[in-house]
């Protein structure tokens, strides 16, 4: 199955990490590729401590600027996508592709090349998309997709972030 979490609320990646943890919990690998992250947080510290969880950063370090994407951006998410395929060629229960869709909806990932992988690997593993902005192509071929909504945020009034709220 595909899991697709998107829309412009806090969450997805917290729920796609906590299937992850649910899955362990019944003994049940899960690799985990964080596509345009790159930074210590407490999942991956989290992560780390669990034998049948694997969580690979694969972007740059800070953010991404997508009305400035270089070189270096593409690149590393081809790397990102590459390292998806090898990982899950080990038929993990889960693979969950962080920030994914936000990776194809800015074309650091062509959307048919994404299309191709998603179509030759669910029949193997289930995976777990998040990201704002996920294209119509990714939410047609998900089996589930939750759609996360920002009603209220303290970001909106100048609060800063929280360590172990929001990394």
């Amino acid at each position: 199955m595909i899991y697709l979490f998107t829309g412009n609320g806090k969450g997805k990646t917290s729920a796609a990490l906590g299937m992850a943890f649910r899955a362990a919990g019944y003994g049940l690998r899960s690799v985990i590729v964080q596509f345009l992250k790159k930074r210590i947080t407490g999942e991956v510290i989290q992560a780390e401590s669990e034998p049948l969880i694997e969580i690979y950063p694969a972007g740059k370090e800070g953010w991404t600027n997508f009305q400035d994407l270089t070189d270096e951006d593409y690149l590393l998410a081809e790397l990102a996508l590459v390292e998806a395929k090898e990982l899950i060629l080990a038929r993990p229960f889960m693979l969950v592709l962080d920030e994914f869709n936000l990776a194809v909806s800015n074309g650091l990932i062509k959307t048919e090349t994404a299309l191709d992988f998603l179509k030759a690997s669910c029949e193997n593993v289930h995976i777990i998309l998040t990201g704002r902005e996920a294209p119509a192509d990714l939410l047609k071929i998900a089996d589930l997709v939750t759609e996360f909504n920002e009603v209220k945020h303290p970001y909106r009034t100048g609060q800063k972030v929280i360590k172990g709220l929001d990394f």
